[in-house]
């Protein structure tokens, strides 16, 4: 049976990262994928720990217009990862015990007593040149931080550890590839020694390359992703142990 449409503000999202705001409670790592959806539920993957849940659609709010530095996607209320359900976060109400002397709660009924006047002091000059420093350096970290996430992406390298990557693994072919990524501006293939074949699926849109490799055409896997210089940005653990990284480097572009 057909799965049901992807909702129009979130078919964007199947091969882009984008966090939740505000976060779900109790999940650490907030970058997810969207993987697919029912008539009242959506299914997403945590990019770091490839957990999938099932978030309910009347919780999914307003999608960012830009990805710079990360996509949103806005929840509707404060969410709670909870026995493996999510659920609207009830935050717990401490009742503050009567102070000694003091006069507990009024009964029902009763009309309570008319509060204390307390005499208010305008702020002073020197009050609001405080307030106006401190909004100021809030101000400077925000854009500090805002600028050193936008160089840290710039920057990252991924490591063996990173199992996916865009949502691809070392079980996709290139037909898992082209689901996940849509089809390539072009693609280009070379043997080496005749024994194995390597196939390069670019995407000049995102700078990148992806790589497959195997015996012969028909059985080509994913092996890794290329940046536009050539370079790899992420590799697949072998049976073996080891990883794709050093047949990645040692890879002559095609």
């Amino acid at each position: 049976m057909a799965s049901p449409p992807i909702p129009p503000q979130l078919d964007h999202l199947i091969t882009r990262p984008f966090s939740f705001y505000p976060p779900i409670v109790g999940i650490e790592h907030n970058e997810w994928l969207y993987k697919k959806a029912s008539w009242s539920e959506i299914l997403v993957v945590n990019c770091k720990n490839a957990e999938e849940i099932w978030i309910s659609r009347r919780y999914i709010g307003e999608v960012s217009r830009t990805d710079d530095p990360v996509r949103i996607v806005g929840l509707k209320y404060e969410l709670e990862y909870k026995g493996g359900m999510v659920v609207p976060f009830q935050r717990r109400v401490i009742e503050m015990p009567v102070a000694v002397g003091g006069k507990a709660l009024s009964k029902e009924g009763e009309r309570p007593a008319p509060a204390p006047i307390v005499g208010i002091r305008m702020a002073s000059a020197q009050d609001k040149r405080m307030f106006k420093l401190i909004g100021a350096a809030v101000t400077v970290a925000i854009l500090l931080y805002v600028l050193a996430v936008s160089l840290s992406r710039q920057r990252v390298v991924f490591t063996a550890k990173d199992q996916t990557y865009m949502g691809l693994s070392a079980r996709d072919d290139r037909t898992e590839v082209v689901v996940k990524l849509g089809e390539p501006a072009s693609d280009h293939w070379q043997s080496e020694n005749g024994a194995l074949q390597y196939e390069a699926l670019d995407y000049p849109d995102r700078k990148l390359t992806v790589i497959l490799m195997g015996g012969d055409r028909k059985s080509v896997q994913y092996v890794g992703t290329m940046d536009k210089d050539w370079k790899p940005v992420h590799s697949v653990r072998l049976r073996s142990g080891g990883t794709t990284d050093s047949l990645l480097r040692e890879l002559k572009r095609f």
